[in-house]
């Protein structure tokens, strides 16, 4: 196959992509190159420059009228996400709660307060230098787990905020959100504290904040988890505590 004919695959993929998630022209991905080298092909394609065609403020506006899967008709408010421009940390949870989709906004609710005091344990905040998302972006009924088609649908919003914030790691909360976002069906307590990589991207899971006021006895763990993740940050970003 000529690197023309790869280009040209990648572009209708590209396009066909788009078209799912109700994008015009996303723009998230970075200019590709191909070889005419079969072995080449081997590792990722090389990035040229990233074109940030789209804003949060645009992102936020798709999310808010998407109708990808059977969440949003239940919803009050789409949660997009919020937090600061190029974070050190983007948190990664599972899915809005009733508290989320009353209001629009990431963890504000019990356990959105925990949330907040475990990121305030190492240094993050996230007025100061963090992003926070999920998986899905509506709330699923009575709080369930996202099913893997809904996941699916709100796949490419998440993929584009990451590539527009471009977080220095992320740290994953609970079972959903680091399957998803590994592509692995291993359960938390095989994934937790250790780093892992997303595409480059430094990445630790913990238990999600919820399944700490139900279990005390996770918190423990979870504070080691922590301490893993705080660690590594110190290496990508010596004075972040300052």
């Amino acid at each position: 196959m000529t690197s023309q004919e790869k280009a040209d695959i990648y572009s209708f993929l590209k396009a066909a992509s788009s078209a799912v998630l109700g994008f015009e022209d996303t723009g998230f991905s970075s200019e590709i190159t191909f070889s005419d080298d079969p072995a080449m092909d081997k590792n990722p394609p090389v990035e040229t420059r990233a074109r940030e065609r789209i804003s949060l403020d645009t992102l936020y506006g798709k999310i808010r009228s998407c109708r990808n899967c059977q969440l949003h008709a239940g919803r009050t408010n789409a949660v997009p996400g919020e937090g600061v421009q190029n974070p050190l940390v983007m948190v990664i949870g599972e899915g809005p709660g009733e508290d989320e989709d009353k209001t629009g906004r990431p963890f504000v609710g019990k356990a959105g307060q925990l949330l907040d005091k475990m990121l305030s344990a190492i240094s993050l905040d996230r007025n100061k230098n963090c992003y926070i998302a999920n998986i899905v972006k509506c709330r699923p009924p009575n709080n369930r787990t996202p099913f893997p088609e809904e996941a699916e649908s709100c796949s490419g919003y998440l993929q584009a905020q990451i590539h527009i914030l471009k977080p220095k790691a992320i740290l994953a909360m609970g079972r959903t959100a680091v399957q998803n976002l590994m592509k692995t069906d291993e359960g938390i307590n095989a994934l937790r504290g250790k780093i892992l990589d997303l595409n480059g991207i430094p990445l630790l899971a913990t238990y999600h904040p919820s399944a700490l006021l139900r279990n005390v006895d996770l918190k423990r763990p979870a504070w080691n988890d922590l301490k893993v993740f705080r660690e590594k940050l110190l290496t990508i970003c010596p004075d972040y505590e300052k």
